[in-house]
């Protein structure tokens, strides 16, 4: 046997037992959840009855909406107010720059049940808002307790310091004497930023954004604490069908429905690596 062949054989065998372990404890089941979400509960016949519930039927295609609509509302607010804050941080020098730069990333080390009930004490009808006004002769009531506003308030908690975070790691990258060569020619302040900063850092909204947009898709501690009864997340809806109606099957349609919904992102965060920009061309 050849040195060569021994090299490989060396080296498939030390990558084989992460191999195996990958297929069998994620693709496998991936690919079990698929076969089944094809198959009808009482028969074992193929059907595509298990996706067309969930859009057939009214309660769960409220779902999807309200799903959507959360993590799309998430997302941007996140992400817009997450690069605000990086430039801040990457471009200003103040104490109060530093202070916020040692600080954002706080939240990222709270348990999320801990902070979820945190909010609740804060905001719900009788919190901590509505008894401070009640001091001033004012009932506050904000109405975000089992609405959509609610769970996105609490979203942000959790993602504009993450967000920020990735954000700010590609704006660090950017070196100062492409700005500084930037403004010798004349180029103020918002023509730095469209036209040098923010083709530099795209690529970084994006991997942030894809990973809010998974991490939103299938939550389920704050709709669980904070969410109504109707309509749900589809992380709640997915466990009302595995553990309250018992629908397994229904259950795996459902969550290749979530995998195709992250999917988009992923496909975007895959095209935006692959793809050579105009600049990264010159």
């Amino acid at each position: 046997m050849s040195k060569r062949i021994k090299q490989l054989v060396v080296a498939y065998g030390m990558v084989l037992p992460a191999f195996l372990t990958v297929m069998l404890t994620v693709a496998y089941p991936i690919a079990l959840a698929v076969v089944r979400s094809f198959r009808d509960q009482s028969t074992g016949a193929f059907t595509f009855s298990n996706y067309t519930f969930f859009f057939t039927t009214a309660a769960q295609f409220k779902n999807l909406v309200y799903t959507l609509f959360v993590v799309v509302m998430t997302v941007a607010i996140a992400i817009f107010v997450a690069y605000l804050l990086a430039l801040y941080l990457r471009f200003s020098h103040s104490r109060i720059s530093r202070t916020i730069g040692a600080l954002y990333l706080l939240p990222r080390f709270v348990p999320a049940m801990c902070a979820v009930y945190a909010m609740i004490t804060i905001i719900r009808d009788s919190g901590l808002i509505n008894r401070i006004g009640l001091l001033f002769g004012k009932d506050i009531h904000l109405g975000l307790m089992y609405h959509a506003q609610g769970l996105i308030v609490m979203n942000l908690w959790f993602n504009i310091p993450f967000a920020a975070m990735m954000i700010t790691a590609g704006l660090g990258a950017i070196p100062d004497s492409i700005i500084e060569g930037a403004r010798d020619v004349g180029a103020g302040r918002f023509k730095v930023l469209t036209s040098m900063i923010l083709p530099l850092s795209v690529k970084d909204v994006i991997i942030a954004a894809t990973f809010v947009w998974m991490t939103n898709v299938g939550s389920f501690t704050t709709p669980y604490l904070m969410g109504g009864n109707s309509p749900k997340m589809l992380g709640i809806a997915l466990f009302d069908q595995f553990n309250k109606y018992l629908s397994y099957n229904r259950a795996a349609a459902l969550s290749v429905i979530m995998f195709l919904i992250c999917a988009v992102s992923a496909g975007v965060y895959i095209y935006s690596n692959l793809k050579d920009t105009e600049w990264e061309m010159q």
